[in-house]
């Protein structure tokens, strides 16, 4: 599944496209993709104006002038193409094709400014709501979300103080999307990596006996900033279905130290350790035990 590196990615490969601009038609193809749409979706988006586009969590958010705003999730396989007039192309600076099956182009938008916004998703586990603006603190899709892992209100004493007194894991804790929203898998285990810390350790440990932050858990954001803007800045990571709105492939992946390097060394400096996983909370874990601890 994308996560916020992926997602962040796609939202300013749209920004050009439709921040400013009007939506002239939408066309949905299906009833629905992981959830059906809203019987008012279309009327609701044709002819307004998106004001600007956001993000949350792993949740795009286009703001209309009409006080509506239209939440966008990727699901596993969703991405979005971007086709301009007269055959431009969106650019960008990768160097991977996507594989193009219109069939599975469920949403397509059309902009007044002659661009059109194609949503495809191969599994439909992607889903589309419009929510008030007034009521999106009551939205059930992001009441509960933590703090955004590069906002500047989270911090090591945020974490520490989240963390506090929790005997679960330290990884399934950061997994916790309430206490911290946008991390997944690929990203908690590089930032866990860098910290040198287990992914297996109390995640109380992050915070000292009076709850102050420990320096386990200000390295440990210092490396989910490093790894976050990072990624960001290479365009996310492309394992399996993730592609930018241009249609090429992120590498990130090519920058990974611990994911997907079961069996390889460690890259950490003089560490002699190996690259081991193992299975957590139901999700592949890569570690060094080594050098984490």
């Amino acid at each position: 599944m994308p996560e916020l590196p992926e997602v962040e990615t796609v939202r300013r490969g749209l920004q050009p496209v439709m921040e400013g601009q009007r939506i002239a038609r939408v066309e949905t193809r299906r009833d629905g993709l992981r959830f059906p749409f809203q019987k008012d979706f279309v009327a609701r988006l044709e002819g307004r104006m998106v004001s600007g586009l956001g993000r949350r969590a792993k949740y795009l958010m286009a703001d209309m002038e009409s006080g509506d705003v239209l939440l966008m999730h990727l699901g596993m396989s969703g991405s979005f193409r971007v086709t301009l007039p007269e055959g431009e192309s969106t650019p960008g600076d990768f160097h991977y094709p996507r594989s193009e099956n219109r069939t599975h182009d469920h949403v397509v938008f059309h902009m007044a400014s002659g661009a059109m916004i194609s949503f495809n998703d191969p599994r439909r586990f992607g889903y589309m709501k419009i929510v008030p603006r007034l009521e999106m603190d009551a939205e059930p899709l992001l009441r509960g979300l933590g703090p955004e892992p590069l906002g500047n209100e989270f911090d090591a004493a945020m974490l520490a103080q989240s963390c506090a007194g929790k005997k679960t894991s330290l990884k399934a804790a950061l997994l916790d999307q309430r206490v911290v929203a946008g991390l997944g898998n690929i990203y908690v285990c590089e930032a866990l990596f860098r910290s040198h810390l287990s992914p297996k350790r109390e995640a109380s440990t992050l915070a000292s006996r009076s709850g102050a932050a420990t320096d386990h858990a200000k390295r440990l954001v210092g490396s989910i900033h490093t790894v976050l803007n990072a990624a960001i800045k290479a365009g996310g990571s492309s394992l399996r279905d993730h592609r930018q709105t241009d249609g090429e492939l992120g590498y990130f992946q090519h920058s990974f130290l611990v994911y997907d390097r079961e069996g390889e060394s460690c890259k950490t400096p003089k560490c002699r350790g190996t690259v081991k996983r193992f299975t957590q909370n139901g999700r592949s874990t890569f570690w060094c035990q080594t050098c984490q601890k």
